[in-house]
């Protein structure tokens, strides 16, 4: 895998082989990013990145600038991984949490611009994931969550979804905020 734009582009980053993930694909990696130059500037742009594995859409954020960019898996080889690559390349913006995912998402309380989800495809959990995010109120007015998944998985009904992209075998469902959602709360 590489980073493909930004301070650290070009850079090469290999996992080691027995982690137990399923690294994002350069192309569809791409595509996510070109979508979301369109809504943000990543200089101002605060990130959480669920189920990280690798580090790789981690890395991807801090290398176009994020300030703060937060990476939460609980393997605790992906978690070293992650850490070794982040002090290789000087990534002070990058902070790496063990935790499961869903413990930590129910005693969190800081927002995000943006929330990235990529949990092995076999997870039952994602529809408690998306309501852990939005009951939570984790999202900063105008964020997005992104959840990677297969082909097989369709959002459509979720209040807070928006759109499905897919490049390949990769899958990205986008939700949001609503306004009226906002409004009610007021």
């Amino acid at each position: 895998m590489r980073i493909i734009r930004g301070r650290y582009q070009r850079r090469q980053i290999t996992a080691p082989s027995n982690l137990p993930v399923r690294p994002t694909t350069d192309m569809a990696k791409e595509s996510l990013f070109n979508i979301l130059e369109n809504y943000y500037d990543f200089e101002n742009t605060e990130v959480l990145d669920l189920f990280a594995g690798t580090g790789n859409i981690s890395y991807e954020f801090v290398s176009r600038g994020c300030p703060k960019v937060v990476a939460i898996d609980h393997d605790a080889g992906c978690v070293k991984f992650i850490r070794e690559t982040a002090n290789k390349f000087q990534m002070d913006e990058l902070i790496v949490i063990r935790s499961d995912v869903f413990r930590f998402l129910s005693s969190h309380k800081n927002t995000y611009d943006i929330i990235f989800a990529d949990p092995p495809y076999n997870c039952q959990e994602y529809d408690a994931l998306a309501r852990m995010v939005f009951d939570n109120h984790l999202l900063k007015e105008n964020g997005l969550f992104i959840i990677e998944h297969d082909k097989h998985l369709h959002f459509d009904d979720h209040e807070h979804f928006m759109e499905q992209r897919r490049y390949g075998k990769v899958n990205f469902s986008f939700f949001a905020q609503k306004l009226e959602d906002d409004e009610q709360e007021s």
